[in-house]
Parts: structure tokens; sequence; C-alpha cells
């Protein structure tokens, strides 16, 4: 019988990209927040050997380059397991969204792979298996409200926000991450006016000075809620938090660098983000390097409504919402 788990979405509530490093991979700083979109992955393992990705949509790679095929050797290699193993996909989520789904899909498959084996592999070996994978893979075996840094790889859990409702839009633009970093590299270095080309060179002067203005930025915005008494965002005082948190999040000026190399690239995920505000949304913005962008609502009777006036020249547009670490880990397995 496979073992079927949900992979769920993650976005980026901000993201600053500090320095290239000497591993080639860029500094970050971002909070990743799990969402309630999500594919399905169906792990089967029996006797032989041999790794197999299925999946109905073309666009979904068979190979070796899957993460979940990479994952699944890891996996088998860890466990000392001679087994075969057939991985099949259902896609929901877009591919090169921005949402982490093929990291998702990786730890899915981890999971599933240690649920039919009846078999756990110690925290610290996942967790050095899944930065092996991918930069964001880690984050989902975690789940929830997350700061991450380094390359991405590195994951604190912070406290849950409250149930945030939200809508996500994926244009069909294909956002590559890598070019986008090399794009933002060419901006640091060139700069496309006096104003860039002044940030530019204080940004090779102290790239740190872009990762200490995220952490001032998030603590800005986190610490209204811990104030007031909640880790989740409802005041002990009194009265429903679940709108402050936007307030909070608008006031504290946290931004995806990416925004300002990819939206003149591709106009069409400015205007999705000009229309998720015009819409009502409290807080807007492009998740990872793209093609998906967000918006924060007030309630989710506006978040659905907003999805539903969304034409199909804005993008497919979806009606969902955050999911906290128990909802996470409640809600991710198929019974």
């Amino acid at each position: 019988m496979p073992i079927a788990v949900r992979s769920f979405a993650k976005i980026n509530i901000g993201l600053r990209i500090g320095a290239a490093r000497e591993d080639g991979f860029h500094e970050l700083r971002t909070i990743y927040q799990t969402i309630g979109l999500h594919d399905i992955v169906r792990v089967d393992v029996a006797r032989g050997t041999g790794i197999e990705i299925r999946s109905r949509n073309p666009k979904v790679p068979q190979d070796e380059s899957n993460t979940c095929y990479r994952m699944a050797e890891r996996v088998l290699r860890s466990l000392k397991q001679r087994n075969k193993v057939v991985i099949q996909i259902e896609k929901n989520l877009p591919i090169q969204g921005g949402l982490g789904a093929a990291s998702s899909n990786a730890v899915a498959t981890l999971l599933g792979i240690e649920r039919a084996l009846k078999a756990e592999i110690p925290p610290d070996e996942k967790l050095r298996m899944a930065a092996e994978v991918g930069s964001d893979v880690p984050l989902f075996l975690l789940g929830g409200t997350i700061l991450g840094m380094g390359r991405g790889e590195q994951v604190y859990p912070l406290p849950d926000l409250p149930s945030l409702p939200l809508v996500i839009t994926t244009p069909s633009a294909g956002i590559s991450t890598p070019k986008a970093f090399q794009d933002w590299d060419t901006l640091q270095a060139n700069g496309s006016s006096d104003k860039d080309r002044v940030k530019a060179r204080l940004t090779a002067q102290s790239a740190s000075d872009t990762m200490n203005m995220f952490s001032q930025s998030l603590f800005a915005w986190l610490t209204p809620a811990m104030v007031n008494g909640s880790s989740t965002g409802v005041s002990t005082r009194g009265g429903d938090r679940a709108e402050a948190p936007l307030l909070d999040l608008v006031r504290a000026g946290i931004e995806n660098d990416f925004e300002r190399v990819v939206f003149p690239q591709h106009p069409e995920l400015r205007e999705a983000k000009r229309v998720l505000e015009g819409e009502g949304a409290r807080y807007a913005s492009l998740s990872g390097s793209g093609s998906s962008v967000y918006g924060f609502f007030d309630s989710q009777d506006a978040a659905e409504k907003a999805a539903g006036n969304m034409g199909a020249k804005d993008g497919p547009a979806q009606a969902t919402k955050i999911l906290s670490r128990s909802e996470y880990w409640k809600q991710l397995f198929v019974n």
C-alpha cells in the first residue's frame, strides 16, 4: 500500500540577498511560511532495486535530476536498505513558482519512505540530507513560520503567526532562480541609476548591512505580538490580533529583494501584485524568485472573493491560509 503524503507549499515573507559566497551561493535572510496548497506524493516501497518517478505532468523530471529521486537515494543509503521505490507525484503546485514545490516533494518522499519501512532517520541526519538536496528543502522538516539563514538551508523555528488568509496567483512566466541571482549581482555591480550605484557600493563595502536591516525589520514586525503576551498573535489584553501582524508587517518594511530584478523583466508579475492590492490585500509580495505572487487579506471571505474576481489575465488565483507548525504535521499524511 503506497504511503500518501501532502507536500505543502511555502511562501517567503521578505527575502534579503547578501553577498555572493565562495561556494557560489548568496547569503540570505528570509522568513519561510508553510501554506495550505499542496501536491500529493505517493511512495511505494517493495522488493527489488531502483528508483522510479511517475507523474502525469510532463514538466516533472522523471530521472536523477528530480529532487525526490535524489532524496530517495540518500534515504536508502542512510537506512542501509536495498528496495524498489516508486514515487508518484500528483502535481497541483506550479513548477518554477517560488513556492518550494520540488523541495517539499523531496521531504514528502523522505517521510514516506520512513513510514513505509517503519524506520526513522535521526533529525540531524535528515537536516543534513535535506540541505544536500536543496537550499530550501530543510524548511519542510519544520513547517510553520521559520527563519531561513545561510543560503536558506539554516532553519530556525519562529513563533507561529495567526491563521492569516491569503491569495496565491501564478502568472505563466517561468522564473529561473540562478538567472535571478545573476541579475541581482549585475544590478549590484553596475546599478541602473546613481541611486542604485550608491547602493551597490554600500553593499560591496558591507554586505552584512542588508542582513542587519532584515533582522531589525523582523524584530520590529514580531515584537508587538510578543509584547502583547502571545506568540500566536492573539492579544491577552482582549481583541483579535489576526489583522495586527499585517499592519506590523507593512510598517516594518519587509520586502523581497528579487522584486527589484524580476519585476522589470516580467511586468505581469508587478501587475499581479498591483491587482492583489487593488482587491484589498493588506500586504502583497513575490514569493522567492517567483513567479508566484501572494497577498494577505483580513478574512477568508475577502480572500476567496478576491481570488474569484481575478480573471485569467491575472493568472490562476487560489485562496488558502497559512499553516501553523502543528497544522502542518497534523495534515501531512493522507489517511
